[in-house]
């Protein structure tokens, strides 16, 4: 009787420190999925592998969505649920209107899992800051997403795909959607992250002074200069980057969590079979609970 009265004491008292210390992780990524649009969802193969790579995440931020028609990303929803085994593992999703200048346009969509995360608001940021309208090619989509599950039990996502060849004015502008949006929202979590084109000759060594979300403090980069999310082999370069801000934000996310999924050597592929997918390998983070404050 001693012995059931001790087992069922341990028992609480693990129960508890597990309801205390033991929130839900949360794997957010993002990936530039070259191209992608009908040709790419028409190839067995590469979809496979498209699928595989969003499903090993929570909430994936997909980039350069290019489908002119609409259909892709309903088809890429339809695969990617049709491995869930219950509805209550399957993912839902939000997607931007078609972005761009002149006849060029790309969206940015977000894939998460409904069991773990759900929408609070988006926001279009409008990009007509007076004196420095259409600062950017593609124009941050925000999404405010709410996360019951984990000690985070909000954030905010920036994203961007910024164009090569204005990547260290995009970057710097980033700072003034940030402003606006954390006046709009009362959120004090937020995570920047896509496409950045902050390497290889896009930003120059010399120009990361003039980037406010590089030279503010409170912006934490957790993707560091060398990083290589490149699938090509000729090239290294750290064009996908992760910016947090926020205390709490920023104690949730453990640096070495960073991750770059090499989808060619996931799956053994060759280079020109990578290439086929994306030239950019998906890079996630993992959220954590935050540390308790005494």
């Amino acid at each position: 009787m001693f012995l059931i009265s001790q087992l069922t004491v341990m028992l609480s008292t693990l129960i508890l420190l597990l309801n205390l210390g033991g929130a839900t992780a949360l794997k957010i990524c993002s990936f530039n999925i070259k191209s992608f649009g009908e040709s790419k969802i028409s190839k067995p193969d590469v979809l496979d592998i498209i699928v595989e790579s969003i499903g090993r995440c929570d909430l994936m931020l997909v980039l350069e969505i290019k489908d002119a028609k609409g259909k892709a990303f309903d088809q890429l929803m339809i695969h990617l649920n049709s491995r869930s085994r219950t509805r209550a593992n399957e993912f839902s999703s939000v997607i931007s209107e078609r972005l761009g200048r002149k006849s060029y346009k790309e969206q940015y969509a977000f894939i998460y899992r409904q069991k773990m995360l759900s929408v609070r608001s988006v926001y279009q940021y409008p990009d007509t800051q007076t004196g420095d309208e259409d600062a950017f090619a593609r124009e941050p989509f925000v999404v405010w997403f709410s996360s019951p599950k984990t000690e985070i039990k909000d954030f905010v996502i920036i994203p961007i795909h910024t164009a090569p060849e204005a990547a260290v004015k995009e970057i710097d502008e980033l700072y003034d959607v940030y402003q606006n949006v954390s006046q709009l929202w009362r959120s004090d979590n937020f995570i920047i992250m896509g496409d950045f084109n902050a390497a290889c000759g896009y930003v120059p060594k010399r120009q990361w002074v003039n980037i406010r979300l590089r030279s503010e403090t409170q912006f934490v980069w957790l993707t560091g200069d060398k990083l290589d999310t490149s699938v090509k082999k000729s090239t290294r370069c750290a064009y996908d980057r992760v910016v947090l801000r926020g205390e709490r934000m920023i104690e949730a996310v453990n640096p070495e969590s960073v991750e770059v999924f090499n989808f060619k050597e996931e799956f053994g592929l060759t280079e020109q079979e990578a290439l086929a997918v994306s030239d950019h390998f998906p890079l996630c983070i993992t959220v954590n609970q935050a540390q308790m404050r005494g």
